[in-house]
This record gives structure tokens, C-alpha cells and sequence, in this order.
């Protein structure tokens, strides 16, 4: 029987031959924190450990809270800086840019295994990276030693098909998705993408896909690294960390889910769950008073591009 993503890249980190169900203890190519969990992940390595397992495998980002907005974040900054000083950890300084988003720029591999203290921290998915959040103790653990270890998750295999209509994005597709399954639709699973779709998608939304996949309870939301992924990492100077991950034509899947991009509308999360979801037509009439555009699931260039498009009209 062939192997999912997520049985691979843990097959392979872990250098044992693991399925779905089975253990793994493998290593971890980053482990990094932000400057809201950092304070916490800091304390705990200090409680028990000496010394990083690797300094440039380990960063702290300084993202969350910057510019500090009070007296408690701002000695939480210092004392971040400080532990990088002291054990030669990269920091990612205020204004340097998002964590999610520089891994993805700057660290992510296809096939690697990185763990952080940040829940969107699969965002890196998007790129064949086993990427999942932990509890800053782990991540702690993680930074003094190495590795960590996992349950392999079981997988479902989502295909999209077609072609997605005018004004519909990779949001609105993973808001359908979540509303389809429910918010512990995917509860330690891995969500694998594939499709032509899904084919022919840019990073920055695969990106969005995989951040949000933790929305549904997935321990990881995880794309095949192809031409695409390749073609990024060159533009970021980084072609020689690509290589191909793809899952095997046999693989098991605990459920195969179908999806017709063409089907998919406009999709809206209402308050107050993610999965509380619908089509932005049915809200017709309802008030807008404030935009917020700059979250780490879709705020890149290409989404500030669409905005800057539409017709905005101020409301008296």
C-alpha cells in the first residue's frame, strides 16, 4: 500500500517506515515561536535546558505585538531578545514581517518538519511542509533537543475540479470546505489537497488553504510539492531546497472528499464559529462598518490587489 503526504514526510524525518496510527519520533527541521507564545516557550527551555539542539533551527518573531502596545509585551521583547543573544537563536525583529509569512518566504522546505507555538503555523503546508502549532512546552522541548514525536495523522483527500467563477478566491473555498465538515470536521487528520484545481493554484493560495486547515481541526493541511512550488522557491532564490513530494497513486485515505470549484459562490464565516457559514448574496443589505485587511490567511499582495478594486462607498 502507498503512502499520503503526511505518512512521507514522517517516514522520512523520522527515518521508520509509519502509517497512519503508528508513532513517530522525528526530527525537526525549525522549531520558532512569536512574541506572544515566545515568552512562555522561552521559560520553560530555561526551566529544563542548557542549550538549543540546533541555533539555526530555532527563531523567535517579534510580529504579534509590534509595536509592543504595552509595558508587559515590551519586557516580553526584551526578554526574547535577550534568550536569542545568550543562545544565538535567529530573531526576527519587529517590523521584519509575520512569522507565518516569512517561514513560508525564507525557511519551508517541501518535506520538511517544522513545529511551532502558533496554531497557523500550517500555513507552510502550502508548500509539501509537515508544518503544525504546539504548546509552547513543546515547542520548547522541540528547540532543546531536536525532534518530537507524533501520532501520523490519518488523511483525508479533498479534490477540487474546474474552475473556480468570477469573484471567488481560495477563502471562499476553504470557508466552504469548513462548512462542509464543520470545524472538527478534520480533528487530528491531514487535510491533503489535490485536483487540477488545485493544479494550476498559486502559492499564496495554497498558502491560504493550508492556513486555515487547522480551522477545521487538521493537524496539517498538505499540498504536493510540483512546478509550482519549484518555480516559487526559485523566485525566492531558494531552488535548490525543492524537491518533488507527492503522494503515492495508491495511497489510503480515511475519506475522499469531491468538490466543484465551479459550484463554490462567495462564502462568508458569521459570528461566532468559523463553520457558522454562507453565501455572501444571502447577507445582502447587511451593514459593513470596518474592513481589516492584513491577516496572516490571506493579506499578501495579490488579496490587497482585488481590494484595491472594488468600489468602496462610505457609510454616513
Amino acid at each position: 500500500m502507498g503512502k499520503t503526504l503526511a505518512e512521507k514526510i514522517l517516514s522520512d524525518r523520522s527515518q521508520t517506515d509509519v502509517r497512519a496510527g503508528d508513532i513517530a519520533v522525528a526530527r525537526v527541521d525549525l522549531a520558532f515561536a512569536q512574541d506572544t507564545t515566545g515568552p512562555l516557550t522561552v521559560k520553560e527551555f530555561e526551566s529544563s535546558f542548557d542549550s538549543l539542539a540546533d541555533k539555526d533551527r530555532c527563531v523567535l518573531f517579534l510580529d504579534h505585538a509590534a509595536p509592543s502596545p504595552s509595558c508587559q509585551l515590551s519586557t516580553d521583547h526584551i526578554h526574547l531578545r535577550s534568550f536569542a543573544s545568550n543562545t544565538g537563536c535567529i530573531l526576527s525583529d519587529v517590523g521584519e514581517g509575520v512569522c507565518h509569512q516569512i517561514v513560508a518566504e525564507t525557511i519551508a522546505r517541501p518535506g520538511d518538519i517544522i513545529v511551532g507555538a502558533d496554531s497557523h503555523t500550517v500555513t507552510a503546508g502550502g508548500l509539501g511542509t509537515f508544518a503544525t502549532g504546539m504548546g509552547s512546552s513543546d515547542v520548547a522541548v522541540a528547540m532543546a533537543i531536536g525532534k518530537t514525536w507524533f501520532r501520523v495523522p490519518e488523511s483525508i483527500k479533498v479534490i477540487v475540479k474546474g474552475i473556480f467563477r468570477k469573484g471567488v478566491y481560495a477563502k471562499d473555498f476553504i470557508l466552504h470546505l469548513i462548512g462542509l465538515i464543520g470545524a472538527d470536521g478534520a480533528t487530528y487528520q491531514a487535510l491533503e489537497f489535490a485536483g487540477d484545481t488545485v493544479d494550476g493554484m498559486s502559492i499564496s493560495e495554497r498558502l491560504t488553504i493550508a492556513n486555515m486547515s487547522v480551522e477545521a481541526g487538521a493537524k496539517v493541511g498538505l499540498f504536493a510539492a510540483d512546478d509550482t512550488t519549484r518555480d516559487y522557491l526559485i523566485e525566492q532564490g531558494r531552488g535548490g531546497d525543492y524537491q518533488p513530494i507527492l503522494p503515492d497513486a495508491n495511497a489510503s485515505y480515511i475519506r475522499i472528499l469531491n468538490i466543484d470549484a465551479s459550484a463554490i459562490e462567495p462564502t462568508v464565516s458569521q459570528p461566532h464559529n468559523v463553520d457558522n457559514t454562507t453565501l455572501a448574496r444571502e447577507l445582502n443589505g447587511i451593514r459593513i462598518h470596518q474592513v481589516f485587511l492584513g491577516t496572516c490567511t490571506n493579506g499578501r499582495l495579490e488579496d490587497l490587489a482585488v481590494a484595491a478594486t472594488w468600489r468602496w462607498r462610505r457609510l454616513s
